[in-house]
């Protein structure tokens, strides 16, 4: 009887947790990145960006909602189009998920040794990425309660930290933030804005984790997992840019890139907030790997059920999990980052494209949901406007993002070109081992037939040798006598046909013992067929020369025993008559 594994479902905030630990972590490195590309103006990128965001909530909404399945944007477009259109999605899912897990995992720990001088931040990076994929082994339930843990102390960390720069604020003024608004601006608003904005698109990544385990959230939950991303980044993204300018000036904001909101935290409130937020920070960044784990578990797990990827990663342990999915993408992440080396930057180009393409292959895929399965019942639609106006605000962020950072495409490339062939390789299988079978017959036939061609005739020389015929004259040799013949010939000579010839003379009979022993000795030596022949006459010369021309048997071919001292011929005189006993 086979047992049924029964997985409990998650409910609102264990799937907010796993999700939202990414996209909320976005608040520590977007507001940087926002007020470099578009100084004062940034939380006003950071605005635009939830406004997109909020956009999608709908679009996802549609997809998933007439689509319940893991897989997000590879489930909407391979239930709209080919499979080949949908493994291209998901191949740039797993490239950001992948570069998220890697990115997150090392920014965490470079959080630590900030904290804890001459922390060995690589080797951390693999255990924390072995942590995790142990957790998520464990079970999805488990890994729940641990992203909730760090989801919730995230939340709070934030407030602490928002409630903090408020009071400092309302104790020293907003001079500098008024300084800050004062500053000119390189290009113009409008450019700022569109380099902001595409640098602020970064913010929601992990927005589409949710659509990537949906299966194993409770009914409902998952429409409510999109608000509350969007509400978390809707307010905290905007606010800490915000708040960054009023206690920052823009220049100083580049300084303190990668840990601005630690710094903020120390202006503010000195070195316990800076510590409380550098803390916080590593722990969401690690809840972001876990999201990780958790959206590529769901994701290859559809891919591999519809044969994209081997079926031995379908395995699962005792309690549910796909363990061999997950091992495959710790080994994948540690792979990555020895051979980046820990240079973060050369991944973040894979992150960047990957993630925003994501997003407009999901918006494609609603397009196509309405057109080609417009009576397939779904809980909400997003409008056509609106689909279209996220889908064009994401592609322009792509552009800003290609021109802000060139060589980001090229890195990009080099991990997307060996991910994509993989897919198309296990897509196109057959037909590629069709190809190769082809080509192995066209090299390899000619030599086939030569093969077969020169076996048949080494057979023939073999059975041409074997089939010599060999002569031994007998005189009513006992058995064992006529035993040492046959080894002599298994040994010496290429036959498998022997005479055995005895000369009577008038009125001479074969002894019945002699012909009981040949008879053991055909049973002894099956492979060597053995003709017992008797002739009239006299053993002599001339009887050996007329039995060779009679059998066709050169004389050389013919055995006899040692003759005693009454034989009446010198050995010379048989032409050629070998001894062998």
């Amino acid at each position: 009887m086979i047992k049924k594994i029964e997985i409990k479902k998650l409910k609102t905030l264990p799937a907010t947790a796993i999700c939202g630990n990414d996209i909320s972590s976005s608040c520590l490195y977007v507001s940087a990145l926002a007020i470099i590309y578009s100084g004062q103006y940034a939380w006003l990128a950071l605005l635009i960006v939830a406004a997109v965001l909020y956009l999608f909530r709908k679009i996802y909404g549609e997809v998933v909602g007439a689509l319940p399945l893991n897989g997000g944007a590879y489930n909407a477009l391979l239930n709209t189009t080919s499979k080949s259109t949908a493994s291209l999605a998901a191949a740039l899912t797993l490239l950001s998920y992948m570069a998220t897990a890697v990115i997150s995992a090392s920014e965490a720990m470079h959080y630590v040794r900030s904290l804890a001088e001459g922390f060995p931040v690589i080797p951390a990076t693999i255990i924390l990425l072995a942590f995790f994929m142990g957790i998520t082994i464990i079970g999805i339930g488990e890994s729940s309660k641990v992203a909730v843990v760090i989801f919730i102390t995230h939340i709070a960390s934030l407030i602490i930290l928002s409630l903090v720069i408020i009071a400092f604020v309302a104790g020293n003024g907003l001079d500098v933030f008024w300084s800050n608004y004062r500053a000119p601006v390189e290009g113009g608003i409008l450019t700022a804005l569109f380099f902001g904005f595409s640098a602020a698109m970064l913010g929601i990544s992990g927005f589409e984790s949710s659509a990537n385990f949906v299966e194993e959230q409770a009914e409902g939950v998952f429409p409510k997992t999109l608000k509350n991303m969007w509400i978390v980044v809707g307010v905290f993204n905007p606010l800490m840019a915000f708040l960054a300018l009023a206690v920052m000036k823009i220049p100083d904001v580049q300084g303190h890139e990668e840990a601005l909101l630690s710094y903020m935290g120390f202006i503010a409130g000195g070195k316990w907030l800076s510590v409380l937020i550098s803390v916080d920070a590593a722990m969401v960044l690690s809840g972001a790997v876990l999201t990780s784990f958790v959206g590529v578990g769901g994701l290859i797990e559809r891919m591999t059920l519809d044969r994209v990827l081997p079926q031995f990663l379908l395995k699962k342990n005792n309690r549910g999990a796909s363990y061999r999915i997950m091992i495959s993408f710790f080994l994948l992440c540690v792979s990555i980052l020895f051979f980046t080396q820990g240079r973060l930057k050369e991944l973040a180009g894979v992150y960047t494209i990957s993630f925003l393409s994501v997003m407009i292959l999901f918006a494609v895929g609603n397009i196509l949901l309405k057109i080609k399965r417009a009576k397939l019942p779904r809980p909400e639609r997003a409008s056509w406007i609106a689909v279209l106006v996220a889908a064009f605000a994401v592609f322009i962020a792509l552009i800003g993002n290609a021109v802000m950072n060139p060589p980001y495409l090229i890195v990009f490339l080099e991990y997307f070109i060996p991910t994509i062939l993989i897919v198309i390789i296990m897509l196109k299988r057959t037909v590629l081992l069709k190809i190769t079978l082809s080509i192995i017959r066209y090299v390899f036939e000619p030599i086939r037939k030569y093969v077969m061609k020169t076996n048949r005739k080494i057979v023939r020389l073999i059975n041409k040798i074997n089939s010599q015929e060999f002569v031994f004259f007998t005189k009513g040799d006992d058995v064992e006598t006529l035993n040492k013949v046959m080894l002599y010939i298994q040994k010496n000579e290429q036959t498998n046909r022997l005479k055995i010839v005895t000369i009577l003379k008038e009125g001479e009979k074969v002894p019945p013992q002699f012909l009981k022993d040949l008879d053991v000795l055909n049973r002894e030596y099956p492979k060597i067929e053995i003709e017992f022949i008797k002739e009239k006459g006299e053993f002599g010369p001339e009887k050996v020369n007329e039995l060779s021309e009679k059998y066709n048997i050169p004389i050389n071919f013919m055995f006899i025993g040692s003759p005693g001292d009454r034989f009446p011929y010198k050995i010379e005189e048989l032409g050629g008559v070998r001894l062998i006993i």
